[in-house]
């Protein structure tokens, strides 16, 4: 399994970003893919998950209003869209599946830089 994030960038703030991930249509079992940002000298934390045989998705707390989570099925592509960015966003983002329900997220892809200015 091959995860690959791309669409980071540098933005100011206020601004939007659009962020892909593909590589879980490969024909191996995901449950849900998942967005995780790691921002400078701060611990990584998980900012939405979407399960793929429902579309429900799951954000924290937040970023709730501002971040949204979308699926291209032709494309098997996972957005995230993130508005009114902040010089909080600022962070590695990486996408993530997880095979089953409850499991952890166990592959991951090499991240993409959002700075936010």
């Amino acid at each position: 399994v091959q995860l690959v994030e791309s669409g980071g960038g540098s933005v100011q703030a206020g601004g939007s970003l659009r962020l892909s991930c593909t590589g879980f249509g490969d024909g191996h079992q995901h449950y849900a893919v998942a967005w995780f940002r790691q921002g400078p000298e701060k611990p990584r934390e998980g900012v939405a998950a979407f399960v793929l045989s429902d579309g429900s998705t799951t954000y924290e707390d937040s970023v709730k209003g501002r971040f949204t989570v979308s699926k291209d099925n032709a494309r098997n592509t996972l957005y995230l869209q993130i508005s009114r960015l902040t010089t909080e966003d600022t962070a590695v983002y990486y996408c993530a599946t997880s095979q089953m329900k409850g499991y952890e997220y166990n592959y991951w892809g090499q991240g993409t830089q959002v700075t936010v200015s």
